[in-house]
């Protein structure tokens, strides 16, 4: 065995277009193509949300995305940044014993990241998986609200991706949580 690291695989590891058509986004608003939106959805529908007996189905069906933005940032000399904007109500199963959000769940809520959009906008695969989650909990959401996670990418790396969270409480505008995500590409191990 050489000391030299593992070559990257020659394909993507998730390649949002070879996925089915998972539904109409043709209500996602923002500046991202149309072809963009659909490709993040169906990305998301079929490896964040997978299928009925997977963990999280339930709420991963319901959360609906709302904006899909791709924008320059002249303080970061015209580097582009990925934003989507997404929305679910809380429900009976996302509550924990006192009746508020399970913070799991609201782990599995903010990691559908934007790096999927800005990676079919750069060419590369921003799919990835998660590496670390640092997740702060400001104040409590129970049984109805409203919840807007809004979250932005931060670095696409060939390899290491990261993105920021901020999830609101859509109609007082109280943030429940924050978030800062690293995401990586597997790589195949050769035995």
């Amino acid at each position: 065995m050489s000391g030299s690291l593992p070559s990257r695989p020659s394909k993507p590891w998730v390649d949002p277009a070879a996925l089915p058509n998972y539904g109409d986004t043709s209500s996602i608003e923002g500046n991202a193509p149309d072809y963009v939106k659909q490709l993040n959805y169906n990305t998301y529908i079929a490896y964040g949300v997978g299928d009925q007996d997977c963990f999280g189905h339930s709420v991963g069906k319901s959360v609906q995305f709302v904006e899909v933005n791709i924008n320059r940032k002249h303080e970061r000399k015209g580097r582009l940044e990925a934003t989507t904007i997404a929305e679910v109500k809380v429900t009976r199963h996302m509550l924990n014993g006192a009746g508020m959000l399970h913070g799991g769940c609201l782990a599995y809520i903010v990691d559908n990241t934007p790096l999927v959009v800005l990676g079919l906008i750069q060419n590369v695969n921003g799919v990835g998986v998660t590496q670390s989650m640092n997740v702060l909990f400001h104040a409590p959401a129970p049984l109805g609200t409203i919840l807007r996670i809004v979250s932005s990418s931060v670095s696409l790396g060939g390899r290491v991706m990261s993105s920021r969270c901020e999830v609101l409480d859509k109609e007082s505008g109280r943030i429940v949580a924050s978030a800062f995500l690293n995401k990586m590409q597997p790589v195949s191990a050769k035995l």
